[in-house]
């Protein structure tokens, strides 16, 4: 367990600089829109350009990790996407070079959730893998919480061009540390060849009958919602809360902080008290996916509030409370969708699930910077942009709660809870 510890350490550290990376552009928005003279839709469009291949090479990725080591990967993805931030410095880099090197670490980042995940999973056996899931996405609110205070303080006194730099070199030291720790789990599944298989391996199962399952499609939209939540707020809750609520970089950075935190504090709970009823064979007052529904619309709800009140003194609490509790959604996704696949294609399985909710990310920044230039005001294109969330999470929400059942949807595909376990008869 030492090493699959360290593991899960040095990942969640990968998955603080992956989201560190993301969170520049959001950080500086308003300094890089002032810089090169842009409009708040060419800063979203910017945003999304760096979800132009993120789902593709989610998904091209992933499968690669049927022939190439995880351990390989990682490394290669992190020095990819280190590289890309770089330009950014040079003086005479434009509009044209940050959309261009949005695109290019998009395609780097990724492959990086659903890759490093596949990685821990071979640490873990299948019942205690949502405290490991649950810290790797820990590591998007902490680079969050890290970024905005360190990136605040780089922008104001060195200026938005060596955001980039700080986050390309932090991404390079990391790639040295992997590079000296990073392995292979005991329970990875072998690459490069076929296995040979003995009457109790589980046998790969036709994607199509996984991807089309109903707890894959609730767990991907549901996803997908909780995602667009989170890129909105990444991308424009700074300039939210400057254009409308009247904040300045420091205090808005310093928000936007604090409910990374929050979102950090919620993940952890769920995965420790997920592993505490594994540990205990506690079976759950409700089905995996309808606890997570649950929580996901309730977000959604909280959402709304936070999009039309007008007061701080109710703003403040639902960002720092219930609308964290989407995030609860990324994490119960990825152990179903594990536990519903054999683990020669779980990395497959895993890409897709990010191909799928990763589209929330191409299209909330674009989708919301229309809205916001569109409308009236800026507080009336924000108000709807606040509403279209809430409406993306009650609905995921209500899907999972009621379709997202893991352990029927493996029984019938023929997924046993381990690979050790002997095989489930398969319904046709």
């Amino acid at each position: 367990m030492r090493g699959a510890w360290r593991t899960t350490w040095l990942l969640l550290a990968f998955m603080v600089v992956n989201f560190a990376d993301k969170a520049v552009l959001g950080l500086a928005g308003p300094e890089i829109r002032a810089g090169l003279g842009i409009s708040r839709q060419e800063f979203g469009s910017a945003q999304s350009a760096f979800f132009a291949l993120f789902s593709v090479a989610a998904l091209g990725v992933s499968a690669l990790t049927k022939r190439v080591r995880t351990t390989t990967l990682l490394l290669a993805l992190v020095l990819m996407w280190s590289a890309a931030q770089l330009p950014m410095l040079w003086g005479a880099a434009g509009f044209g070079a940050l959309v261009a090197t949005r695109v290019l670490l998009g395609a780097a980042e990724g492959p990086a959730a659903p890759v490093a995940m596949h990685h821990v999973h071979g640490w873990f056996p299948q019942r205690e893998r949502a405290l490991p899931t649950a810290v790797l996405l820990v590591g998007a609110a902490a680079g969050v919480a890290v970024a905005a205070p360190v990136l605040s303080w780089v922008i104001s006194h060195w200026g938005w061009r060596w955001s980039f730099g700080v986050v390309g070199l932090v991404g390079l030291a990391w790639a040295v540390a992997w590079r000296i720790w990073g392995a292979e789990g005991p329970m990875a599944p072998e690459v490069g060849k076929e296995p040979v298989r003995g009457p109790g391996d589980v046998r790969p199962v036709p994607l199509r009958r996984i991807l089309l399952s109903p707890t894959f499609l609730t767990a991907a939209f549901g996803s997908f919602a909780a995602y667009w939540s989170m890129s909105t707020l990444l991308t424009w809750a700074p300039d939210y809360m400057e254009s409308v609520i009247g904040w300045d970089l420091h205090r808005a950075s310093t928000m936007v902080g604090v409910g990374a935190l929050v979102n950090g504090a919620v993940l952890l709970v769920h995965g420790l008290l997920s592993r505490r009823a594994a540990l205990r064979d506690t079976p759950p007052r409700l089905p995996v996916g309808a606890g997570a529904g649950l929580l996901v619309a309730i977000a959604g709800c909280a959402t709304a509030v936070f999009g039309t009140a007008d007061s701080l003194a109710v703003k403040v609490p639902m960002m720092l409370g219930p609308m964290a509790l989407a995030m609860v959604m990324l994490t119960v996704a990825a152990t179903a969708c594990s536990r519903i696949t054999p683990p020669s294609q779980r990395g497959v399985v895993l890409g897709a699930l990010t191909f799928v909710y990763a589209l929330g990310g191409i299209l909330s920044p674009l989708v919301l910077g229309g809205m916001v230039d569109g409308a009236a005001s800026v507080a009336a294109g924000y108000e709807r942009g606040w509403l279209l969330t809430s409406g993306l999470l009650v609905t995921g929400g209500v899907l999972a709660a009621f379709f997202c059942r893991p352990e029927r949807t493996a029984l019938k595909l023929g997924v046993p809870e381990s690979p050790e376990a002997a095989p489930v008869p398969v319904a046709h």
